[in-house]
């Protein structure tokens, strides 16, 4: 029984000394002569303007979680393709079962408007702008 936790236990120091000797090693032989252009922040061939303490607007984040499950869908559909010889009817109802569930949540999110980019903030009100000196009629 203590043989066995040896063996857990070597296999975790040896992981560790891997780890940080990769790093220390990695230290040592690269070059480091950091500079003024190095240390810049680099956005996409821009320049960086302003803070990066900005706030997006709730539909980007709202876009990326429904891009997400979506894409976790794909992970689930490869290996389903793998087992669907050896169980034919059964992954093929759990399969649609999942794709069933997900085309729901897709008609929940499409008929709730957010996949829309521009949605309509509400009445347009047609009077003075704010700060306007009001008429006398």
């Amino acid at each position: 029984m203590l043989f066995e936790w040896a063996n857990v236990l070597v296999y975790l120091l040896v992981s560790i000394f891997f780890i940080l000797g990769s790093l220390t090693l990695g230290r040592i032989l690269r070059p480091h002569r950091p500079t003024p252009e190095k240390l810049s922040t680099y956005e996409c061939g821009e320049e960086a303007i302003g803070t990066a303490w900005i706030q997006f607007n709730v539909r980007f984040y709202i876009i990326a979680l429904i891009f997400l499950i979506f894409d976790v869908e794909i992970a689930v559909l490869f290996p389903w393709t793998t087992i669907f010889k050896e169980f034919k009817l059964l992954a093929l109802l759990e399969i649609l079962l999942f794709v069933g569930i997900l085309v729901v949540g897709f008609a929940y999110v499409w008929v709730k408007g957010d996949l829309e980019w521009l949605k309509s903030i509400g009445e347009v009100k047609t009077g003075p702008a704010p700060g306007a000196p009001e008429r006398a009629d």
